[in-house]
């Protein structure tokens, strides 16, 4: 009797750890929602993107996109500034054929946002990248903070000190940094004079995926229309980098433009069309024209006409 008594216990409470384990087991949130905490503040991660500026396999400082905290400002600056840091805290979502940059284990000291400046205090190990990378580095971290809104500038300082020159080669930097300071630069120069430089987004691929690369390029000419100019280039038929591509037929012809404050149109013949029986344009070329622009104007809107007829309207903040 005691013996079945016994086993009927261990039964009933078998039983009900079994019933606890699977309560246990189940989400009390979506499972596309992630809450973790960090320096106090909680972050509530979903399907919040964010563009960000990493290396890819050719070296090119190029825009991507991962996931990011449900936040704004300085908590945003913070979170994607991991993201640039080799074997950081955020090196398990870095897509593939991309890398980090920032050296490891490189700590964000203090970050303060004014007025649209933000200003990095980074630890000593920030000045322990290579030589080649060094440029690459600024880079990265001046296009991807200045891709959210209300950031315009950075400042970046190491143990609370100004970085004035780069680590190694000792460049001299400005003390404010915007995205003037160029990008996977390329420099076609005869003289010391009249140097002007423009920003132009190019069309790259990982595994069948798509990305933008930008590439500033430096010429003696302050003179030229650069608008125009950047649609010559994105429309000629050679690519001066093989592995950069782009989808702007060959064809394509600047009519006119006119800018009203942060929005800019353009207007194109037809062949701006990717298809002239219908009214759509590529998803690359809508892309690389925007992104083009609001580097060189700051726009924030762009207008694409085909002939006199609107076809579409790009928000920059709203590319992914």
């Amino acid at each position: 009797m005691l013996k079945k008594m016994s086993i009927r216990k261990i039964i009933i409470s078998t039983f009900t750890l079994f019933i606890l384990l699977i309560i246990y087991l189940i989400p009390s949130n979506d499972e596309n929602e992630i809450e973790l905490k960090n320096s106090g503040v909680e972050y509530t991660y979903s399907n919040n993107l964010n563009p960000i500026y990493l290396l890819d396999s050719n070296d090119y400082v190029a825009r991507t996109s991962i996931k990011t905290c449900a936040c704004d400002g300085v908590e945003r600056a913070k979170d994607l500034l991991e993201g640039l840091i080799i074997d950081g805290k955020k090196s398990n979502i870095i897509p593939n054929g991309f890398k980090s940059i920032i050296p490891p284990e490189t700590q964000i000291l203090d970050l303060q946002l004014q007025e649209g400046t933000l200003t990095i205090n980074f630890s000593k190990e920030l000045l322990d990248i290579n030589e080649k990378y060094e440029e690459k580095m600024l880079e990265a971290i001046i296009y991807t903070l200045t891709s959210i809104e209300g950031i315009d500038n950075v400042i970046i300082q190491v143990e609370g000190e100004p970085l004035t020159k780069l680590p190694q080669s000792g460049k001299q930097l400005p003390t404010v940094l915007d995205k003037s300071y160029g990008i996977n630069k390329i420099y076609e120069l005869t003289s010391t004079k009249d140097i002007t430089s423009y920003t132009t987004y190019y069309v790259s691929t990982y595994n069948d995926n798509y990305y933008y690369v930008p590439v500033t390029k430096y010429i003696n000419n302050e003179n030229q229309d650069k608008i125009k100019v950047i649609i010559e280039e994105m429309s000629s038929a050679p690519i001066y980098e093989s592995n950069l591509m782009s989808f702007l037929n060959v064809n394509t012809k600047l009519l006119d433009y006119e800018q009203e404050d942060n929005i800019l149109k353009l207007k194109f013949n037809d062949m701006i069309l990717s298809d002239i029986t219908s009214n759509n344009i590529l998803e690359e070329v809508i892309y690389t024209i925007s992104l083009s622009m609001n580097d060189m104007l700051g726009v924030t809107e762009i207008v694409f006409y085909a002939e006199d007829e609107e076809i579409y309207t790009s928000n920059i903040n709203e590319l992914m």
